[in-house]
């Protein structure tokens, strides 16, 4: 027998009548946007 779990979103939106549901964040995803905002962070900074 299966134990019940909750499982939560990890992202949910919503905005007037859509709703938008994320289930997982991939890993990549996250690796690209820490970069992307380090880059920029640096960018910011060397102004």
């Amino acid at each position: 027998m299966e134990a019940q779990t909750d499982h939560r979103p990890a992202l949910e939106l919503r905005c007037g009548g859509m709703h938008l549901t994320v289930q997982r964040i991939p890993g990549w995803l996250v690796a690209l946007a820490t970069a992307f905002g380090g880059a920029a962070g640096a960018w910011w900074t060397q102004r």
